[in-house]
């Protein structure tokens, strides 16, 4: 019996309905250099004070003020943000589960979502803040790379985000306002107009944070309904940005570090 063969052709042209693998990993390749470009953007205009100035927002508010009067804490200092590399993967997750079940009982189903930083990580841009004293992880959040969603909840021109976590031991220090004003410089560095996010209506100490930064309420899309213990319908906030910045300097955005190659 003769030895199939595969034309040259063939190989360079697939058949109908066949997707190109070259092509997907050409269109991946392309939305990386995109995301790095825009994580770039932002460190740059960090360095050169042109984001950060001027929301009338009091810096030196806290939203974990016990009085339950929203502030917004000053962003963190001595705190980097920069994306997950994949050996703090399993750390991440160990982060989320931690920072969720802090406070909240959390499903079975939900700890798979909050552990799947790997499934993320590929597809978005999952942050961490990290001290720059002792390189600890203090807190993690995830945004889409440009063009894409991460949540249903947002529409064409906003910029979505999720799963924002602070370390229990790291309470305190700012690090939630640090992740949330990054997302906004993310967006801003992206070209869109609002940034949007969903919260369990639970979730009381973050929806003081949102809303001390100049988050509102979106009662119009609020749709989804959660499951299991708890129920009721997931909060929608939003924040347009024409005009906003942040107050104060933030810390330093940086890509991450090179990984060690092994021996």
């Amino acid at each position: 019996m003769s030895t199939p063969t595969t034309s040259r052709a063939d190989v360079e042209n697939p058949p109908d309905g066949v997707a190109d693998p070259r092509e997907s990993s050409r269109r991946a390749r392309r939305v990386r250099e995109v995301a790095d470009g825009v994580a770039r953007l932002v460190e740059s205009a960090r360095r050169e004070g042109r984001v950060g100035a001027g929301t009338g927002v009091p810096a030196d508010l806290d939203a974990s003020s016990p009085s339950g009067v929203g502030r917004a804490a000053p962003d963190a200092a001595g705190v980097t943000v920069r994306r997950v590399v994949p050996a703090e993967h399993d750390a991440v997750a160990d982060l989320l589960e931690a920072a969720y079940g802090f406070e909240y009982t959390i499903s079975e189903s939900y700890r798979d979502v909050l552990r799947d930083v790997a499934g993320r990580a590929a597809e978005h841009d999952v942050w961490v803040a990290v001290d720059d004293e002792t390189g600890a992880l203090l807190g993690t959040v995830a945004t889409p790379v440009p063009g894409r969603h991460i949540s249903p909840l947002a529409l064409d021109g906003e910029l979505d985000f999720r799963l924002l976590g602070v370390a229990p031991a790291a309470r305190g220090r700012g690090i939630g306002t640090t992740l949330t004003r990054h997302v906004l410089d993310v967006a801003r560095a992206q070209g869109v107009q609002r940034v949007v996010m969903n919260s369990g209506p639970q979730m009381v100490r973050a929806h003081r944070l949102y809303e001390a930064l100049g988050f509102r309420r979106l009662p119009e899309r609020e749709t989804r309904v959660i499951e299991g213990e708890g129920g009721g319908r997931l909060h929608a906030y939003g924040l347009d940005l024409t005009g906003v910045g942040g107050p104060g300097p933030h810390p330093p955005t940086v890509p991450p570090p090179s990984p060690v190659p092994p021996r």
